[in-house]
């Protein structure tokens, strides 16, 4: 069995309930996600990714927001992805949203959008769930167009927040396979200098997220 395989046999198994009760309880720990939506900024018929997107939280509000860019959103999950395919039905956005089925690390995934390159690529608090997450990072980059963005919002180190409660975090995220990423700084650095791109990063709410982008100068 290949590890695409078991991961998404895994990601389906932890979402297969809680799919539908996932954005009304998120709302209150992914934070950052909206501040993310809001500096994407795509160009006017522009191409926006999505890695990990879940239930289409993010590509809905984002479409409400750019209403002239196309997006793609790519998840391991069928479950998933069959949450997101009705939630987007009702908002009206299957003209503007494709989804498609695959391995976020795997860069051939996205042939099936039929988009080669793109304006944006974003991951919001999936690079804490993909085992395989430095390939992750490493195929979004290779999707962006040359003057293109990319951003990353997803769980910090926790680093002004009481050791307690950074413990009691990482735990409670541990049962839902949740790692935050310690080196997570240093690999969007060798892809800022692979790619010729800078590197930004903030760490939000004393830590509790890291906030980075990739673009150029």
């Amino acid at each position: 069995m290949t590890e695409t395989v078991e991961t998404a046999r895994l990601m389906d198994a932890v979402y297969q309930h809680q799919r539908h009760f996932y954005d009304l309880t998120r709302k209150y720990y992914l934070l950052g996600r909206d501040r993310l939506i809001a500096d994407l900024d795509p160009p006017a018929g522009g191409k926006v990714l999505e890695l990990g997107c879940g239930t289409g939280r993010n590509l809905i509000a984002a479409a409400k927001r750019y209403p002239s860019v196309q997006f793609v959103g790519l998840d391991i999950s069928q479950h998933m992805l069959e949450t997101a395919s009705r939630n987007i039905r009702k908002a009206g956005f299957e003209d503007r949203i494709t989804l498609v089925e695959g391995d976020a690390s795997n860069p051939v995934a996205l042939d099936a959008s039929g988009a080669q390159v793109f304006d944006r690529v974003f991951y919001s608090y999936t690079l804490s769930m993909i085992p395989v997450w430095r390939e992750a990072l490493a195929a979004g980059a290779s999707r962006l167009r040359p003057d293109g963005k990319l951003y990353v919002v997803d769980f910090g180190q926790q680093e002004r927040l009481p050791q307690w409660f950074k413990t009691a975090l990482f735990k409670w995220l541990g049962s839902f396979h949740v790692s935050p990423r310690p080196e997570l700084e240093d690999e969007l650095s060798m892809l800022a200098r692979k790619h010729g791109l800078k590197l930004t990063h903030k760490a939000l709410y004393r830590g509790y997220a890291l906030f980075a982008a990739l673009c150029k100068d």
